[in-house]
C-alpha cells in the first residue's frame, strides 16, 4: 500500500514537474531576452588600476550597443565574456559603437576595439560620434598601417582583409541615429564645456529605456529626456571634492561636468528606476561622498557604479 501511494505520488509530482517545464522554459527565455545594462568602465582621465576609462554597453536581443570606449573598455569587455559569459561582449562580436564626444578618456579604446582580433569578425565595426570621427579613424588606420599591411599582404588565412575598416558615421544633428533590430538610438546634444559637439544618448529597447549623459553640466534637455526612464548611468563631481580645488579648477571643472546637487536636480525632474553614477570625479574626498551627497537631495535609488556591474 505505502508502495502505491509513493509511486502514486511521484506520478503526480512527475506530472506537475512536466506541467511547470514549459513556464519555466519560458521565463529562462524571457531572463535571456532581457536588456542588460553592463558598466564596462566608470573612472576619468586620473588614472585609476580599478577604474576603466568610460563606457557602458546595452545588451538587447544578442547584440551590445557600447557606450564611449575609454581606456581599458575592451579588457572589461573580455572580462565580462569570460567570467559573466556575456557572448555579446567578445570583442569580435561587438558590431556598434558610439562615441559621446572626443576627448581621449572616452576614445582611447576605439582602436583598440576596431584592432582586436578584427581577421575575425563577421562584419565591420559600425561606430557614431561627433565631427572628427572620420578623421580619427583615418588616424587609426595610419597607426595600423604596417601591422594592416603584413596581416593582409602575407600569408595569414583570411576571410576578407577589408574587417579592420570601421563604418565611421559623423552625427550630424540631434535625433534618432540609430533604428535596427528593435533597438532605437537618439542623439541629444549636451553642454561639456569647450568641446563641441558633444551627445548624450537615449537607449530605447523591446523592454528598457537608458539614458548615458556622456560628459555634460547640468542639462535640463538630459533631465527631460530621462524622464521615467529605466537606467540613468550619468557623470557626477563630488562637491566636497571640488569645493577644496582652487578657484580655477573649480570653474573648469564646473563648466563642463555636473555637481552632485545638481545632478540631484536632474534626478528630482526624471526620477528614473535607478540612477547609477559614473564617471566619478572626487578629487580628495572619498569617492563615496558621490552617492552620499546625492542621496541627500534625492529619495531615489542612486548605485555609485564598479566597473562590470549590472543592471
Amino acid at each position: 500500500m505505502l508502495r502505491m501511494i509513493t509511486t502514486l505520488a511521484a506520478a503526480g509530482l512527475a506530472a506537475t514537474l512536466t506541467a511547470a517545464a514549459p513556464a519555466m522554459a519560458q521565463d529562462d527565455a524571457q531572463a535571456q531576452d532581457e536588456t542588460k545594462v553592463i558598466i564596462l568602465g566608470t573612472g576619468t582621465p586620473v588614472p585609476d588600476a580599478e577604474r576603466s576609462g568610460p563606457s557602458m554597453a546595452v545588451i538587447s536581443g544578442g547584440e551590445a550597443y557600447v557606450f564611449d570606449a575609454g581606456g581599458g573598455m575592451v579588457q572589461r569587455a573580455i572580462e565580462a565574456w569570460q567570467k559573466k559569459g556575456i557572448e555579446e561582449l567578445y570583442p569580435t562580436n561587438i558590431k556598434y559603437l558610439f562615441l559621446s564626444h572626443l576627448h581621449s578618456d572616452h576614445t582611447l579604446d576605439y582602436p583598440e576595439l576596431a584592432a582586436t582580433y578584427w581577421w575575425r569578425r563577421s562584419d565591420r565595426l559600425q561606430a557614431y560620434g561627433p565631427k572628427g570621427l572620420l578623421g580619427m579613424t583615418f588616424g587609426y588606420y595610419a597607426m595600423q598601417a604596417t601591422d594592416i599591411g603584413l596581416r593582409t599582404s602575407g600569408n595569414q588565412p583570411m576571410k576578407d582583409p577589408t574587417l579592420y575598416q570601421v563604418d565611421a558615421h559623423e552625427i550630424a544633428e540631434d535625433g534618432i541615429i540609430f533604428d535596427r533590430n528593435g533597438v532605437t538610438v537618439e542623439a541629444f546634444s549636451v553642454n561639456h564645456g569647450d568641446i563641441k559637439p558633444s551627445y548624450g544618448y537615449k537607449i530605447t529597447t523591446p523592454d528598457k529605456t537608458i539614458v548615458f549623459s556622456g560628459d555634460t553640466t547640468y542639462s535640463e534637455t538630459l533631465a527631460e529626456k530621462a524622464k521615467g526612464v529605466d537606467v540613468l548611468v550619468h557623470e557626477v563631481i563630488s562637491e566636497a571634492g571640488w569645493k577644496a580645488l582652487t578657484p580655477d579648477w573649480q570653474a573648469y571643472h564646473h563648466s563642463a561636468h555636473t555637481l552632485t546637487s545638481e545632478l540631484a536636480q536632474v534626478a528630482n525632474t526624471a526620477r528614473p528606476k535607478v540612477l547609477v553614477l559614473t564617471h566619478i570625479l572626487h578629487y580628495d574626498a572619498p569617492i563615496e561622498t558621490a552617492r552620499t551627497e546625492v542621496e541627500a537631495l534625492y529619495d531615489g535609488p542612486v548605485v555609485l557604479a564598479n566597473d562590470l556591474d549590472e543592471f
